[in-house]
């Protein structure tokens, strides 16, 4: 066998491409498609619940410039020259075999929201010097911390993670803790900046940051005003941010927040500038119902956290909806990051995605957003003031009804909801958790309906008048029967037929009052108008026509886009069933 000496060039059998060739290609598909443009960049991008436009193609004009180097400002790359982060378990109930058993099998890190008196029954046994803390205790932040230094004993200067004060909510405490911090406890944060609470609250990924930014600014200004430099006052906090499975965005949201935070730094005469960063797998995309699905979310969600540069990951159970985690569930989250990073080899390099042109425009164009989001909060008076509070409100109530609306046409989809359910699952069990949750869930409006068809004492149904043979009926039969499934409605099919009279009879014998027209475009022009005429006489409330145009006798259709949550209600009222 002969090696040539040439360098090998893997491309050389395929022409040089450009983006006018691409634009041209791209024009074609969408002539074909029946989409009139001149511009396939504006025909085919996106843009996010901030404004972001999502382009459907980068090159290596879209580079927004140099990102730097992990470790080294404006800390894009990373807060650190080393890749790698934290494997942070939540616990809400003082089980120590639990917290052991995590301990034992790859956490690294316990986030304990716990009161100050269940915190040394749950840090039994446990070695205080090995691992970091984080306490998230509320109110009770100084008792907790007392008791965490306390349990500590002689070794409590090597104590490492955050004591969970809240410098919006209670300066006093923040500053005290801040204190003893810089004095006593050199690996100890007093202050978190938790951003994940606007996101729950339905916000985009830009209002969180920008949110993420005042409230630090916030507490910057309380830490120095009560006598730490500015330096020491950069050491205290650490921002919480959510992870989502929408894996670019995440990614591109923790780059953003350090190349923010760095900025801030820069303002401020702080030496140091990297933000220490927690992310949590979100609760708002977290459902109820098909838990499992949950399993998939998260690792996305984590795989992002890190390959984002996050320097601890809570990933959530997948059970986390429904009361407190399992064992299983607990294990599954702690697997979930133990496979990213020892087998994935993800925590092996640092910032993986950079230099891709997409992540970094995005990332450049988050923090833009976002900037512009935290000075309107500043000129509104601040985090924490009245003004400042009332302004972020409204504008995070604005995004959840923009997001809302998608999410009841379908647009932002949510497996195992209001996409492909599955009616006969076997509802899951947990036992109730110690404080209710808070925030919203994309998937709630859905479930609730799921709640209310399961309580009747005969599931609600619906029956589908499927005109004509299999071929032309079943993609939008199966699309209807998606759709009423989604709010828990069973669907009946009457099977292949078109006389009026035998599809009046199926009707009959289903034992309902709603009916949806399924079938192609052909058949409709030719029998929808019959057949809802006998659907009619044969005691029919309502009909509906799966797919687009207008038929006597028919009351509504069903789209993809269609609203699918006023569909289900409609329903339900046609049904006669109390919402």
């Amino acid at each position: 066998m002969t090696v040539s000496p040439e360098e090998p060039r893997p491309a050389a059998e395929f022409p040089p491409t450009t983006r006018e060739r691409w634009r041209e290609l791209a024009l074609g598909v969408l002539r074909k498609s029946g989409v009139e443009t001149g511009s396939p960049e504006e025909a085919l991008a996106s843009t996010t619940y901030d404004g972001v436009t999502i382009a459907p193609l980068y090159d290596a004009s879209d580079l927004p410039g140099d990102p730097g180097l992990p470790g080294s400002a404006p800390y894009i790359r990373g807060s650190a020259p080393e890749g790698g982060w934290e494997v942070r378990q939540r616990h809400e109930v003082p089980d120590s075999a639990a917290i052991l058993t995590d301990l034992e099998n790859g956490v690294t890190s316990l986030w304990l929201t716990l009161a100050p008196e269940d915190l040394p029954r749950a840090l039994e046994r446990v070695h205080l010097d090995l691992i970091s803390v984080t306490l998230d205790a509320g109110k009770r932040t100084r008792e907790a911390a007392e008791v965490l230094l306390g349990l500590a004993g002689e070794n409590a200067g090597t104590l490492k993670g955050n004591l969970g004060a809240d410098a919006l909510a209670d300066a006093e405490t923040a500053i005290e803790l801040a204190r003893r911090c810089v004095r006593d406890h050199p690996g100890l944060r007093a202050v978190t900046v938790d951003a994940t609470v606007h996101h729950d609250a339905g916000g985009g990924d830009a209002e969180e940051l920008g949110c993420s930014l005042a409230a630090g600014v916030a507490a910057l200004r309380t830490l120095t005003g009560a006598g730490l430099t500015v330096p020491e006052a950069f050491g205290q906090l650490e921002f919480r941010y959510a992870a989502t499975a929408d894996q670019f965005l995440t990614i591109a949201k923790l780059r953003a927040a350090r190349r923010l935070w760095a900025r801030v730094a820069e303002v401020c005469g702080a030496p140091d500038g990297g933000q220490r960063q927690h992310a949590v797998t979100g609760s708002a995309m977290m459902t109820a119902r098909d838990p499992w699905v949950n399993m998939l979310r998260t690792t996305l969600a984590c795989f992002a956290a890190g390959t984002g540069g996050a320097d601890a990951v809570t990933v959530q159970p997948f059970d986390a909806r429904l009361g407190l985690p399992d064992a299983f569930a607990r294990r599954i989250a702690r697997n979930t990051q133990s496979l990213l990073v020892e087998e994935a080899g993800v925590a092996r390099v640092i910032d993986p995605a950079g230099g891709s042109w997409y992540v970094e425009r995005l990332t450049e164009d988050l923090a833009a957003r976002a900037w512009e989001w935290f000075q309107e909060i500043e000129r509104a008076g601040g985090a924490g003031t009245a003004e400042g509070s009332a302004l972020v409100a409204e504008r995070l109530a604005a995004t959840w009804e923009r997001r809302s609306a998608d999410i009841a046409r379908r647009l932002d989809p949510i497996t195992g909801v209001s996409e492909f359910p599955d009616l006969a699952e076997r509802p899951l069990v947990r036992q109730a958790r110690p404080t209710g949750s808070t925030g919203v869930h994309y998937a709630q409006e859905f479930e609730s309906l799921r709640d209310l068809a399961d309580a009747q004492a005969s599931r609600p149904k619906v029956f589908l008048a499927t005109i004509g043979p299999v071929a032309a009926h079943t993609a939008r039969a199966s699309f209807a029967a998606n759709l009423f499934q989604a709010g828990g409605i069973a669907t009946v099919a009457g099977g292949a037929a078109t006389d009026p009279a035998e599809i009046a009879a199926a009707f009959s014998a289903a034992g309902t009052e709603v009916a949806c027209l399924c079938s192609s475009d052909r058949l409709y022009a030719e029998h929808a108008e019959a057949v809802a005429a006998a659907l009619r006489d044969a005691g029919a409330r309502r009909i509906w026509l799966a797919g687009k145009g207008g038929f006597e006798g028919v009351d509504a259709n069903l789209y993809t886009g269609c609203d699918a949550l006023g569909a289900l209600r409609t329903t339900f009222d046609d049904l006669g069933v109390a919402r």
